[in-house]
């Protein structure tokens, strides 16, 4: 995939005055919005604080700070595994022994809201690029539009389905009590039935907030590195990849190739600049990805080091 990546960006014409244009790029005119991404970036993981942070008030107060801790800490512990899932791991750990059960199962319900909205926001990326993009002379490799619609389709439905059990949290509960592991259990997931729904709508939000966003550094990004685009069109394109990212299984840590061959993939379409591309792709990585996990992982080693000095 990397080797691909390569071949593509050697391929490019006028390889040569392309990078001499990004590196004018980080210092001239754009750098501005380079700025801009990097503010953004504070605000993002400030909105994602927020949100645990009212989630766990249900049985914890804690601070925004702590919560902005616990947030990039679980980043960090999440960087290295599959698709995020050790997030809730490091976040708890900001919790007090007796509510970290808890905590976790209440961390599920930010996830469903996460996946809930990438889905909602990729379907409508998808159907904008089909309408809009997608024509004669712009089509997507290995995925005919018979293919597009039944992956709109499956994904409809299944959004569907899970916003209706996002709402409706009580069903789901009592379904998985049906299972004796999770019987004997019960006391840590059986709060989640008294959340209301007007708690659960602002949890939506808050989520369809941050996601704006990230969108937003994308597209930023793509004006850094003069690779230019309508902006409507490259917010939908950055929808699909999003989504795309999340459907297939993935380490953060080396999802760096797959993010450039997927974004070659879809903006590619629109724009002859792939170096520009990839390094937006790279800069999204490494402001939004790398930044926020050593500083969690500085945040983790406090926690470490006050949990042995307490030991003493």
């Amino acid at each position: 995939m990397s080797f691909s990546i390569y071949q593509q960006i050697v391929e490019q014409k006028d390889l040569a005055g392309s990078w001499e244009m990004i590196k004018s790029c980080l210092y001239g005119p754009p750098s501005g919005k380079l700025l801009l991404v990097i503010l953004l970036v504070l605000i993002n993981y400030g909105i994602e604080s927020l949100k645990w942070k009212i989630i766990q008030s249900s049985i914890q107060k804690i601070s925004f700070w702590k919560a902005f801790k616990a947030v990039l800490s679980g980043h960090a512990i999440a960087f290295n595994s599959i698709n995020r899932i050790g997030d809730t791991a490091g976040r708890i750990l900001y919790l007090d022994e007796g509510n970290r059960l808890k905590g976790a199962a209440l961390s599920f319900v930010g996830s469903i809201s996460i996946i809930i909205i990438h889905i909602v926001f990729g379907l409508v990326g998808m159907t904008y690029m089909r309408i809009n993009i997608l024509d004669a002379t712009h089509s997507l490799e290995g995925l005919s539009l018979f293919w597009m619609t039944a992956l709109m389709s499956i994904l409809t439905l299944g959004v569907s389905v899970l916003i209706l059990l996002f709402f409706r949290l009580s069903w789901l509960i009592r379904l998985l009590e049906k299972i004796p592991f999770v019987a004997k259990y019960r006391f840590v997931i059986e709060h989640m039935e008294s959340l209301h729904w007007r708690f659960l709508t602002k949890i939506l939000l808050i989520s369809a907030i941050r996601y704006v966003v990230i969108v937003m550094q994308y597209v930023l990004l793509f004006g850094v590195f003069n690779v230019t685009f309508d902006f409507l069109d490259a917010s939908a394109l950055v929808m699909v990849m999003f989504l795309v990212l999340m459907i297939i299984p993935s380490i953060t840590m080396a999802e760096l190739g797959l993010r450039g061959s997927i974004s070659l993939q879809l903006f590619g379409m629109l724009s002859d600049n792939k170096l520009g591309i990839v390094a937006a792709a790279v800069g999204v990585w490494i402001i939004t990805q790398i930044i926020p996990a050593i500083i969690g992982s500085i945040f983790l080693l406090g926690i470490r080091f006050f949990s042995n000095t307490n030991k003493e």
